[in-house]
């Protein structure tokens, strides 16, 4: 029996994780600040612990079956522990000393440890944010040509490529964070023959994932947001009053454009890239962008029910951002399997639910 250790398990991606893993027949130990909200772990051992102390991350790492150091500990490590959250908290500036040096401890301890254990392979989750800024945002109208603008703006639609990280300058300091790590663990790698898998996220969504208290993403928060004006509508409709016009508020102009992929799409990818010998950083994301406001209509269609945008002041992030996915197709044969559309049904659907039970 192959043994992972997740560490992040209570999170989103993570609890998605631990639960293919078991379907594939891995003992699984799950760690984490709390399990995960909406449904309980299905990891074989469940440790609750701060990943910021090295003990904890020492004590993690032996394996179930493992006495000594290096003694065949985890065949797989599977790092998503990290301090992050939606725009309302990485772009607001408020949070950044701490997502830098939360994240960065976790994964010096990590990395370290991982080495000292003898981690047969170990993935570690980045992000897109690791971008540039300029491969992100328009150039300003006032000291640029219409054509070079025109021209910068296809560039970032296009999508960004993995040969695009350098020269670095990424857009936050959630995005410094994750780029210093990428190094980190391709450091222990070169000098300590650390198996590594790498992949820059792009905007993973889905069921079982936080849609509100200020952490939660755009897809995630559109649906609440609609869920809350569906449920008032009803809620009216039922007192005899006649159905109503609702509104919901987006963040800046709602032109800001972003690709989605769908959990399950993730985790696939993941698996796949675990199995592969491809061993420098690679997207998974989609290549299926969309505007915010377009999004936030995409939800409301799903309903079928007159609600409104409002467009208001508030942290966006950067103005666009799309993945190219041409690396993952060409080293792993991968594609994402859901549209958005379909993605985005399942997401509304289990938001709903929260608001019926």
């Amino acid at each position: 029996m192959k043994t992972a250790l997740v560490l992040g398990a209570g999170g989103f991606i993570g609890s998605h994780m631990v639960k293919r893993l078991k379907s594939e027949g891995y003992w699984v130990r799950g760690v984490d600040l709390k399990e995960p909200e909406f449904s309980e772990s299905q990891a074989d051992d469940f440790m609750e612990g701060d990943l910021r102390d090295p003990n904890l991350v020492s004590r993690v790492m032996f394996g179930p079956d493992q006495k000594e150091l290096g003694n065949g500990c985890f065949d797989e490590l599977y790092q998503f522990a990290a301090d992050m959250g939606g725009a309302g908290y990485i772009f607001t500036g408020d949070h950044d000393a701490d997502v830098m040096q939360n994240s960065a401890l976790i994964n010096l301890h990590v990395a370290q440890r991982a080495k000292n254990f003898g981690v047969k392979k170990l993935f570690y989750s980045s992000s897109a944010c690791m971008y540039p800024y300029e491969r992100q945002y328009p150039l300003d109208p006032d000291s640029y040509s219409d054509e070079a603008i025109n021209l910068h703006e296809k560039l970032y639609s296009a999508g960004l490529s993995e040969d695009m990280a350098y020269p670095a300058n990424p857009d936050s300091e959630y995005g410094w964070e994750k780029l210093f790590s990428e190094r980190l663990y391709l450091a222990y790698a070169r000098n300590y023959d650390l198996n590594v898998r790498i992949a820059r996220f792009h905007n993973i969504y889905g069921p079982e994932g936080t849609y509100t208290g200020g952490k939660e993403k755009a897809p995630a928060a559109i649906c609440r947001k609609v869920a809350e004006s569906v449920r008032d509508i009803s809620f009216i409709i039922s007192k005899g009053g006649t159905e109503v016009t609702a509104t919901i508020p987006i963040w800046g102009d709602g032109q800001q454009t972003r690709s989605f992929l769908y959990i399950d799409d993730c985790i696939d990818a993941v698996r796949l890239l675990m199995e592969s010998d491809f061993k420098e950083p690679i997207n998974i994301g989609s290549e299926e962008m969309i505007s915010i406001n377009d999004l936030a209509k995409m939800v409301i269609d799903i309903t079928g029910k007159n609600i409104h945008i409002k467009n208001i002041d508030g942290p966006v992030g950067v103005r666009g951002r799309n993945s190219d996915n041409t690396l993952i197709r060409e080293k792993l044969g991968w594609e994402p399997k859901y549209t958005l559309r379909q993605g985005m049904e399942k997401l509304y659907s289990w938001v709903k639910s929260q608001y019926l039970t």
